[in-house]
């Protein structure tokens, strides 16, 4: 069954496979065969955050799935985030969280928060897809100054500029890291902390890496793990198929609204500069990533330009 941008595809149940029969077994592996071919040698960028990065299942079906794309010929990289755990140590040390417009005001003792948390995490993920049989590499955006930044300057309502600190805003990602890595089979991990022109460090969102990234690299898929379903509807439906234009109507009548918007303005920049498509899912669904990727009915949002023909 071909995806089309704007049908809906229902989610598709977890099961036990364990206890699927042989036969159903190998219609479930038959099915994933034309999106191995489709995506071979292709850069799948995969923002990796949620509860898939809390639960100690998830995260471990996470790392098998991310090991199974390598092994079959695609080329994931992993952006993570770190936002609740850097919330959760701050409050254990007695510092106040503060966001501006959704962004967290970064002091140098934040910042210095920030890159332990990011780091940590960062080793720990490294450590997971190592552990199923992959080869993954950690990386910041410091690394051979692969994602330069400059300071974020928020706008107030009197059109003033608001500095937040050390948060930035990507000015160029240079993918040649990557795609060596890519080329020897490694598995990059990328913590989104980018370096300024003077070498000051800077926390940037996760999303924005990802998006970026995927559009540096051309990648077929920018694949965003939410806590959510994907994309609703203002009854709650979740929609399985859009088109930018589609998303833009969305935006203006305040269908997609709060914590969505910076996702999903990230994952519709990288459509409408190359990526062949983006995917919101929910990443509480046992091998989500997966079932995106390798099955007809996915379990989340497809998003494509208006002008790229529907595709599966």
């Amino acid at each position: 069954m071909t995806r089309f941008p704007c049908e809906k595809r229902a989610a598709k149940p977890t099961m036990n496979f364990e206890a699927v029969n042989p036969a159903v077994k190998a219609h479930i592996l038959a099915e994933a065969l034309p999106y191995i071919q489709r995506f071979h040698d292709k850069a799948i960028v995969v923002k990796y955050g949620g509860n898939a990065m809390t639960e100690p299942a998830l995260k471990a079906g996470f790392a098998r799935d991310v090991v199974m794309l390598k092994l079959v010929g695609m080329n994931p990289v992993v952006v993570h985030g770190g936002g609740p755990q850097i919330g959760d140590l701050l409050k254990k040390m007695g510092i106040a969280s503060e966001f501006r417009q959704g962004m967290r005001v970064t002091d140098e003792k934040v910042m210095n928060v920030v890159e332990m948390v990011l780091g940590e995490l960062n080793q720990e993920i490294v450590g997971l897809i190592n552990q199923h049989g992959g080869k993954a590499v950690g990386l910041t955006g410091q690394d051979g100054k692969f994602i330069q930044a400059r300071k974020m300057l928020l706008r107030s309502e009197a059109g003033e500029d608001v500095d937040i600190g050390f948060v930035g805003e990507i000015e160029r990602i240079d993918a040649e890291i990557i795609q060596l890595l890519d080329s020897r089979d490694f598995i990059p991990v990328v913590a989104p902390i980018g370096v300024g022109r003077d070498g000051e460090a800077y926390n940037i969102n996760a999303d924005l890496v990802a998006g970026k990234l995927a559009e540096t690299l051309g990648a077929e898929k920018l694949v965003l793990m939410t806590n959510t379903t994907g994309v609703l509807d203002r009854d709650g439906n979740l929609l399985t198929g859009l088109t930018a234009s589609e998303i833009d109507a969305l935006f203006a009548d305040g269908t997609i609204h709060g914590g969505m918007l910076p996702k999903i303005g990230s994952a519709l920049d990288a459509v409408r500069n190359g990526v062949a498509s983006s995917h919101i899912i929910d990443g509480r669904v046992e091998h989500a990533l997966l079932l995106e990727v390798l099955t007809n009915q996915g379990v989340g949002t497809m998003i494509r330009a208006d002008r790229t023909p529907a595709r599966a």
